[in-house]
């Protein structure tokens, strides 16, 4: 096995700059998600790891060898396709032992590979049927078992579940980490679902416009996003953002909107003193706020319910507080009703606050 090195790699399409400057390390047996929305470069970046895209500048290692012009075939990658790439007049065996055919190797190990992946994937019973009596799923783990019986250094995946239904989904993804970890090959997976990447990777890559936002473990995107694009983009449903003035009555910090003020804890106003702006980006994450009786200056926001969202584990509610919208995820037992006027308590240990400027983050919560 081995680990992945992608060093200021630059990726143009004539005058669109697709990927910019992108540098990750990618260590043997990790499994590294590449996030973010539609055109933001992560499945760019995925075909230059493979040699599908050249790349403009930069280099990509795999191990110690620098494979900018290495074609596909032999960088010892094997990728599995968003629609599964099977050829339809071939059986399950054929598509899985067609690439070690290809590559001349002795009939017996074409056929003793393709067994033991197909064991491992639990469908042995499919290999004399053709892609078109199979269902999504079963299509899926073939093209799973098509790429395991390579043996490669480096999984490659691009949004392989994105065919399946939602439960399928899930209980897909549960496989593939349980694969990885049986496995223990480097992988690389690219998804725009931020769920599925939170619950598979080691670590994430959120990408924004070919650019790297913020590298790191699920949590620590999740707790402390290092700006406003990350902050919305991890976590569901998406955490909440209003504009708000820093306000200071003598020792203590407030952000303060027009109809409410939210007092800082003083480890969070400690971190930015000093701060040369008045006003800031606030984020609260729906689970972040919770209902209470009363109304307490600096401690609780006054709204009224608009929506309420019942999906079983919880309740989320979308309120208006004088205007802004916000969301909170009242738990199951909640009984508010449309039109309703509640008080919301944010957990002040857990708020955000971003740079009106650049929308970076002012602090870190794992530091707060």
């Amino acid at each position: 096995m081995a680990d992945v090195k992608l060093e200021n790699v630059c990726k143009r399409f004539d005058d669109v700059v697709a990927v910019d400057d992108f540098n990750l390390t990618i260590e043997d047996k990790e499994f590294v998600v590449l996030v973010g929305p539609s055109g933001c470069g992560k499945t760019t970046t995925l075909r230059m790891i493979a040699g599908l895209e050249g790349i403009t500048s930069g280099s990509i290692l795999i191990g110690d060898r620098v494979i900018n012009n290495l074609p596909a075939k032999d960088r010892n990658i094997a990728m599995v396709f968003q629609n599964y790439a099977l050829y339809p007049h071939m059986t399950v065996y054929q598509n899985m032992a067609f690439g070690l055919e290809m590559r001349k190797r002795p009939k017996d190990e074409v056929q003793r590979r393709v067994q033991e992946a197909a064991e491992i994937l639990g469908i042995q019973d499919l290999l004399v049927r053709k892609p078109k009596q199979l269902s999504g799923g079963q299509r899926q783990r073939v093209a799973l078992g098509r790429a395991i019986v390579r043996k490669p250094e480096v999984f490659l995946f691009d949004e392989p579940l994105s065919n399946l239904d939602a439960k399928l989904r899930v209980q897909t993804r549960v496989e593939l980490k349980k694969l990885h970890e049986r496995l223990k090959t480097t992988a690389v997976y690219v998804t725009h679902d931020q769920i599925e990447a939170m619950t598979m990777g080691d670590r994430l890559v959120v990408m924004k416009d070919g650019l790297i936002q913020q590298v790191g473990t699920p949590l620590e995107l999740y707790n402390a996003p290092a700006n406003k694009f990350v902050g919305g983009f991890i976590g569901s449903p998406a955490m909440n953002f209003f504009e708000a003035e820093l306000t200071a009555s003598g020792d203590s910090l407030s952000v303060q909107t027009g109809s409410f003020s939210i007092d800082l804890p003083s480890e969070k106003a400690n971190l930015i003193k000093g701060y040369g702006e008045k006003k800031v980006i606030v984020g609260i994450r729906p689970e972040d706020l919770s209902e209470t009786g009363d109304h307490v200056p600096g401690k609780t926001i006054p709204a009224t319910v608009e929506v309420v969202e019942p999906i079983g584990s919880e309740t989320y509610v979308n309120v208006s507080a004088s205007n802004l919208p916000l969301v909170a995820g009242l738990g199951r037992t909640t009984q508010v009703k449309p039109h309703q006027s509640i008080f919301l308590e944010p957990a002040t240990d857990y708020l955000h606050l971003f740079d009106i400027r650049d929308e970076k983050a002012l602090f870190s919560n794992e530091q707060g």
